[in-house]
């Protein structure tokens, strides 16, 4: 199971003939955009298989995609269970299918509650989830709170961390058409960013390279998301057992419910030189009053 393997495959942008309007008239030039693409994640255990979920997303970095999923839905808790991650190389798929389709072995005779896990995945895509109902599944599966830890960060490190992330974002730069995870120190050294045309996406992606590099639980880190703060990203790092989730952009109502539940500091618009405290504020040094 290698990382690496997955960014062989080029195609993470693409070339398009556009029109660009100014106040001197229409132009034609290339533009590079971001590539999207349907990823196909299928478990196997022994002879049974199964379809996980199709997700849209930017080619790249797919096993570890294919990982951090399977982790921060508890279908693995640890590299012991699983066996390999590969692309599929069934007959009847194109070659440019059998890169969209990633199998995941694991070591187990039979598959899991896969019925449980797509009862999920269908309350996730409806508008009338219960706030309840998620905390509920979290608990299930065995996800607890974190420890009242003695993680304490100056809030001008949470600061800094937006132009840190930016700087790593090499696609973002080129397109500005993905969203990003950002994975830090408690003294701000960043550790890895995962980029992606979808939030959860880019998250898995980091948790997944956090797997497949032996280094969960990530204990006094810091993640920064772009991008709104939902709550399935506050479930994917209690998961991950991530102490502190700071977004440049605004938390959802349940995603500040999930953090106060499981012990998790949030923090919203961090970007401009301010930050707000939404769950978890004992974490935070704030910057002492000048007189």
């Amino acid at each position: 199971m290698s990382a690496a393997s997955a960014d062989e495959r080029p195609g993470r942008t693409r070339l398009r003939s556009i029109l660009t309007y100014d106040r001197t008239g229409e132009h034609r030039r290339t533009d590079e955009l971001v590539t999207e693409e349907p990823l196909e994640l299928r478990l196997r255990a022994g002879s049974q298989r199964s379809t996980l979920a199709v997700t849209m997303r930017t080619p790249g970095n797919d096993f570890e995609l294919a990982a951090g999923f399977a982790y921060s839905e508890s279908l693995i808790t640890s590299r012991d269970e699983m066996i390999g991650i590969s692309y599929c190389l069934d007959a009847e798929l194109s070659d440019e299918q059998r890169y969209n389709v990633v199998n995941i072995d694991i070591r187990a005779s039979a598959l899991p509650d896969i019925e449980r896990f797509e009862r999920h995945f269908t309350m996730t895509s409806s508008c009338g989830i219960c706030g309840r109902a998620v905390i509920d599944r979290l608990e299930t599966l065995g996800v607890q709170r974190l420890s009242d830890d003695q993680l304490r960060v100056d809030i001008a490190t949470i600061l800094s961390l937006p132009s840190v992330a930016r700087a790593s974002q090499s696609i973002f730069e080129r397109t500005g058409g993905l969203h990003a995870a950002a994975l830090f120190t408690s003294d701000g050294t960043l550790l890895a960013t995962r980029e992606d045309v979808g939030r959860h996406n880019a998250l898995d992606k980091l948790i997944g390279w956090a797997f497949i590099e032996n280094r969960l639980p990530l204990t006094n880190t810091i993640l920064l998301v772009s991008g709104r703060a939902s709550y399935e990203l506050v479930a994917k790092a209690a998961v991950a057992r991530i102490p502190i989730l700071a977004s440049v952009s605004a938390p959802s109502s349940l995603a500040v419910d999930l953090a106060k539940t499981f012990g998790i500091t949030l923090l919203g618009f961090v970007r401009d030189g301010r930050a707000n405290c939404y769950a978890g504020e004992q974490r935070i040094i704030p910057t002492p009053k000048t007189l």
